[in-house]
């Protein structure tokens, strides 16, 4: 199974096969957002237009049969903080304020649709078909370095009883290997994590060197469990690809987001 791009009038995102509930995750087209922030936007807490961000939503959300006020976002932090949510989560006003932080949300709850925003970092979306359960990871370099996806794979354990066998995970667009050049910094937290099996996501570049954080957290979620058979990794990213989608790098931060869906 793979990524597919699905295409309703201007609008553009992704899915992927192996997760057979309503989920996307979003290019840049299809919304109404002008200048920098053209064209589907996400972000909510920028200078573009309230009327075009809250269409882009009412967009996005009509394809997967829900609405603005039944998400469930979260302030993301970079950091490892794993949330499970119920519908008291809900982000009923738009543009209010979410009042916690975390970069992995989960839920057993029908019709909560989790979504996590992206322009560079990898998205990860996960499925559990025989609880339900879903969740969905914000994984940077930090909380790559952090194992946030190993941490959600053994939240959902522990909140619903997932076994990591049945779980399914979709890692999509990113920033990929062949872009995500970074300083000492970055390859010494991977060492840290992985030990001897990290010289296989890091490649010298003279002073610098190149980092594989889809190839990364794969490794996590097989370490935890999960079957090499259920995870897919979208072979897109979003630096080589920043007209399709917002590249944080690309625009040097004037730029919009991205974001991957998920619901039961």
């Amino acid at each position: 199974m793979s990524f597919t791009l699905i295409k309703n009038g201007e609008l553009e995102y992704m899915t992927c096969g192996i997760i057979t509930v309503p989920h996307a995750f979003t290019t840049r087209r299809g919304g109404k957002s002008r200048g920098i922030y053209s064209s589907l936007n996400l972000r909510i807490n920028s200078d573009d237009e309230r009327e075009a961000v809250r269409y882009n939503y009412e967009t996005i959300c009509g394809e997967l049969g829900t609405s603005p006020e039944k998400l469930v976002f979260s302030r993301q932090v970079h950091k490892d903080a794993v949330r499970a949510v119920t519908s008291a989560d809900c982000h009923k006003v738009l543009f209010s304020a979410v009042p916690y932080e975390a970069d992995g949300l989960i839920t057993c709850e029908k019709g909560l649709p989790l979504v996590i925003f992206i322009a560079d970092c990898i998205p990860i979306l996960l499925y559990d078909p025989t609880i339900p359960a879903i969740g969905a990871v914000h994984a940077g370099w930090r909380g790559t370095v952090l194992d946030i996806t190993g941490k959600a794979i053994a939240e959902m354990k522990r909140h619903y009883g997932s076994r990591p066998e049945n779980i399914r995970a979709a890692i999509g667009q990113g920033i990929d290997f062949c872009c995500f050049e970074t300083g000492p910094e970055v390859p010494r937290a991977v060492r840290e994590l992985l030990g001897k099996d990290a010289e296989a996501f890091i490649k010298p570049r003279g002073q610098k060197s190149m980092v594989n954080l889809k190839g990364i957290n794969r490794f996590l979620l097989e370490r935890r469990g999960v079957l090499p058979s259920n995870i897919e990794v979208s072979d897109e990213c979003t630096f080589c690809l920043s007209e399709k989608y917002w590249s944080h790098r690309v625009t040097r931060g004037e730029r919009g987001v991205s974001g991957a869906f998920i619901m039961i």
